[in-house]
């Protein structure tokens, strides 16, 4: 799909296999309704605020320059998943296996390393801010 606008559709046992998100407007879309069997799909320059991805496997999943506001990851399954430059201003990662995902240039994400999994995942250093937000630890980076 490329340039598409798909707010508020449902997706109630739609399979995606193998689809390429490009360009496209997905608000409030919930994913978590989707036939969860061979289930790929990536994102590049999309705006998916309000989505849900509640309970779905998308390992190595890619979103690329993606609004992800308010995006609900709970129970997800985002192993090797790429946020690159993507903004995840209030999404939710609750019980997220986020085991070698690349958040290094990713912004305005909280994530609880007591909650998810978050072993070899990738942060860069103005990134921990955001592993260390739940401690309210004021973090300077001057060295």
């Amino acid at each position: 799909f490329e340039n598409s606008d798909l707010s508020l559709i449902a997706v109630k046992n739609t399979a995606f296999k193998d689809v390429h998100f490009l360009s496209c407007k997905l608000l409030g879309v919930n994913f978590k309704d989707c036939n969860n069997f061979f289930l790929v799909i990536n994102f590049e320059n999309c705006q998916l605020n309000l989505a849900s991805f509640f309970t779905l496997g998308l390992k190595g999943t890619v979103f690329k320059n993606c609004h992800l506001q308010e995006v609900d990851f709970t129970d997800a399954d985002l192993s090797n998943a790429l946020f690159e430059g993507s903004d995840l201003q209030q999404a939710v990662f609750d019980h997220t296996n986020l085991e070698g995902a690349d958040f290094r240039t990713a912004v305005n994400f909280y994530i609880d390393p007591e909650a998810n999994p978050l072993k070899k995942a990738r942060f860069s250093l103005s990134g921990l801010a955001g592993l260390l937000h739940k401690y309210k630890i004021d973090i300077d980076y001057e060295f």
